[in-house]
């Protein structure tokens, strides 16, 4: 590699962990605990994920793009990233990262293409029957932690009955980590951006009997993900025990909120309980 390729590398690196730190304290936390390897790859993963969901959650209509436009904007992003995937180059900084992972870490198109679907779902969908909603979380969700998972395992055999186990868990913390984020951000996605995620709730009228339910489900996939931290490559379990933990939190906030609340108020979890869930999961713990 020539001086010339490091330095690009390097910048288009430096970028994707620009984009963590500044649009996710609790992801770009829970990063600082990855090992240095993982930790960049795991940053330009996030980086490509987060400019896609940026391009159809406003920025692009912002900007005067028409339905139509963003759409083009997203598909344009879509076969730059399976373009630079194949090559290990791209004009695009955010692009160029994560296909330097990708290559790293044989992530493949089985992968970035659900995750493409599910946001020109987030284009042309406002409400979801329960095939699209689990078609939606897989894509936009829990490939991602998938992704992931593919940087946490690079270098660690595993059995075919390990990995699948590794599976189950990623694709579960994913879904947990997205369905958190709809209950959370019910006023934005309702309210500005017109999309009902959950099938059969009346956001208008949702009860506490409705929201209960949403958090039970929640937990039972933050408690399968939660089976396979122990288990986890040293340079990623405090990490992921760390992001269970925080959005395991932040379920129990959302439980304690009145569902009337969580139309108007976007529940977060407090500073110091963050600092105080850092030291456990340094510690080895997960709650």
């Amino acid at each position: 590699m020539t001086a010339q390729t490091d330095l690009y590398n390097r910048i288009a690196q430096e970028t994707a962990s620009l984009v963590i730190r500044e649009y996710s304290t609790s992801f770009s936390l829970a990063a600082t605990f990855l090992g240095a390897g993982v930790r960049q790859d795991v940053e330009n993963i996030y980086g490509l994920v987060r400019i896609a969901d940026e391009i159809v959650d406003g920025v692009a209509a912002e900007a005067g793009l028409s339905t139509s436009g963003v759409r083009e904007q997203l598909d344009d992003f879509e076969r730059e990233t399976e373009a630079a995937m194949e090559s290990g180059y791209s004009t695009n900084l955010i692009i160029h990262a994560f296909a330097l992972t990708a290559r790293r870490c044989s992530i493949q198109v089985d992968l970035t293409r659900p995750f493409f679907a599910s946001m020109r779902a987030d284009v042309t969908e406002a409400t979801h029957d329960p095939e699209s909603f689990d078609r939606y979380v897989y894509g936009s969700a829990e490939v991602v932690g998938l992704m992931c998972l593919q940087a946490f395992l690079r270098e660690r055999p595993t059995t075919a009955q390990e990995h699948e186990k590794f599976v189950r868990g990623a694709r579960a913390l994913g879904a947990a980590f997205q369905k958190v984020n709809f209950l959370r951000d019910l006023s934005a996605d309702f309210d500005h951006l017109g999309r009902s995620y959950f099938p059969g709730v009346d956001l208008e009228n949702l009860t506490d009997a409705d929201k209960d339910q949403l958090v039970a489900n929640i937990e039972k996939d933050l408690a399968l993900s939660r089976s396979i931290v122990p288990d986890l490559p040293r340079s990623s379990r405090r990490a992921v025990a760390l992001a269970q933990s925080l959005f395991a939190a932040l379920n129990r906030r959302i439980a304690s909120t009145p569902a009337a609340r969580l139309r108007t108020t976007r529940v977060s979890v407090p500073t110091v309980t963050k600092f105080w869930l850092a030291v456990a999961a340094w510690c080895g713990k997960v709650s």
